[in-house]
């Protein structure tokens, strides 16, 4: 049976991914999770609200699954970490990038949508169930070094978009405001391009978002992000300058840059390698590697995962592996979080047993250890 065109373009892009930049012959593992301390669905009422409403969200897995994560999310995932050991006797560690609050529901409407109030997570998680423990089991984490918080953003929402929505009052947009959400009541859609722009005016108030975003790090972990992942990996360079001013060094991401060109779901294409250096100095870590069983649908989402990784150790590149916070979440729905975590105690097993040389580390170690290099 002959190899499809389709099945050889994955394979050559795949392959070309990891050619260029920064190498090693260490084999190296980083997990860079996404999304957690952002509410997404607030509840399963909440989601059973917009079925009735009519809204065709049922094929929309972030939409369906995700939401702020509890104790027994966290205390489930930590178990399967901590039962996995590298060649140096550490545990896989997950980079969790983190936003640090979500929109103030209630201030806004108080302002009759004027303006725009984040509230922090610490104060969000006060009003969910289940999360009582979350903020001392996230710093558990960290002293464990199971589980490492970087940036992601304020707030998981084009605040400029949103609120212009807001304004015109559509039913549906009073709908899904009301229950405590972003959705806009349309496909999946919930404004989560952070920094996407109408006009290149709005960048000044999207600065200030993250220099905000970056102190309210700080006074939540007690310690200044050294990495970031811009939301939908779509950011304009400008940005940058601000990021390297509050202390990030490098910027997570994949190999494709979606530079806003002020038309919504219209970007400019940038392409950045493991390693490379923008022009504040900052170095680029580049995602080769994927494990996302609630979102791709793969058969076999382990099987494509030691795929990637065993690519990337070909090429003498370390394998960083995005799966995000949905893959590990139960609030909504408890087999989405148990199924993926055996998926995931399987992968780390076959990735010990298959390299008993490897490596467990966080983004900014590896961000580290790739800039220690360059000045060699």
């Amino acid at each position: 049976m002959g190899i499809s065109a389709k099945r050889i373009k994955s394979v050559l892009s795949h392959n070309m991914l990891n050619i260029p930049g920064w190498s090693t012959r260490r084999r190296i593992i980083v997990i860079e999770s996404d999304d957690w301390g952002s509410i997404r669905m607030p509840s399963q009422d909440v989601y059973s609200s917009f079925i009735s409403r009519g809204f065709n969200i049922s094929g929309s897995d972030y939409n369906r699954l995700d939401t702020l994560e509890t104790n027994e999310d966290l205390e489930q995932l930590y178990e399967v970490l901590k039962s996995h050991r590298d060649s140096g006797g550490d545990s896989p560690v997950i980079t969790a990038n983190f936003i640090l609050g979500n929109p103030d529901f209630e201030k806004i409407k108080n302002s009759d949508f004027e303006n725009y109030y984040v509230e922090p997570i610490t104060s969000t998680l006060k009003r969910y169930p289940d999360r009582d423990q979350v903020e001392k089991l996230w710093m558990q984490g960290l002293n464990e070094r199971i589980f490492y918080p970087q940036f992601h953003g304020r707030e998981h929402v084009n605040v400029v978009r949103w609120m212009e929505a807001l304004r015109k009052r559509s039913p549906d947009m009073m709908f899904t405001f009301d229950r405590g959400t972003t959705f806009s009541g349309d496909g999946d859609y919930n404004f989560m391009e952070v920094l996407d722009y109408n006009t290149p005016d709005d960048l000044v108030q999207m600065k200030e978002s993250l220099r905000e975003g970056l102190d309210m790090f700080e006074q939540t972990f007690g310690f200044r992000s050294k990495s970031f992942i811009p939301p939908c990996y779509t950011w304009d360079s400008n940005v940058e300058k601000v990021l390297v001013e509050g202390g990030v060094k490098y910027i997570q991401g994949i190999l494709t840059q979606l530079v806003p060109t002020g038309t919504f779901d219209n970007y400019r294409k940038k392409y950045h390698f493991l390693g490379n250096k923008n022009r504040y100095g900052q170095y680029f870590l580049i995602r080769n590697a994927f494990f996302e069983p609630a979102l791709s649908k793969s058969a076999d989402p382990i099987g494509e995962c030691m795929r990637r990784i065993r690519l990337a150790f070909r090429w003498n590149k370390p394998a960083i592996i995005g799966s995000h916070r949905i893959n590990f979440i139960g609030a909504l729905d408890e087999g989405n979080r148990d199924t993926n975590l055996r998926l995931l105690n399987n992968l780390l097993s076959r990735i010990v047993k298959q390299w008993p040389d490897v490596e467990f580390m966080s983004s900014d170690r590896l961000g580290d250890l790739i800039a220690e290099s360059k000045k060699k």
